[in-house]
């Protein structure tokens, strides 16, 4: 299994951020906590649809580092739909 960083791609902040995305939901949490990430900058169900952590660009030199996969935002997205859980994001109540 894997744990893949895509390139900065947006500002928020004041900060560069990118996806940490994994094969498996196990993995990534270990692999975040290796990073020093908390479960509370965690993204996933019923918030979004896919298991994933936001980071900074300079936590992405860590993740590499770490052993994380470099992807291109193709391949975050190839991954993204591998993961994703069905019905996973759910609608705020009208």
């Amino acid at each position: 299994m894997a744990v893949y960083v895509d390139r900065p791609m947006w500002f928020w902040a004041g900060r560069k951020w990118c996806h940490l995305i994994a094969d498996d939901v196990h993995e990534l949490h270990r692999f975040a906590a290796k990073l020093g990430l908390t479960i509370h900058s965690y993204q996933g169900p019923p918030k979004t649809a896919a298991p994933h952590y936001d980071i900074t660009g300079l936590e992405r030199s860590r993740a590499l580092s770490l052993g994380a996969v470099s992807a291109s935002r193709r391949e975050i997205v190839e991954v993204y739909r591998r993961v994703r859980v069905k019905n996973g994001k759910q609608r705020k109540a009208a």
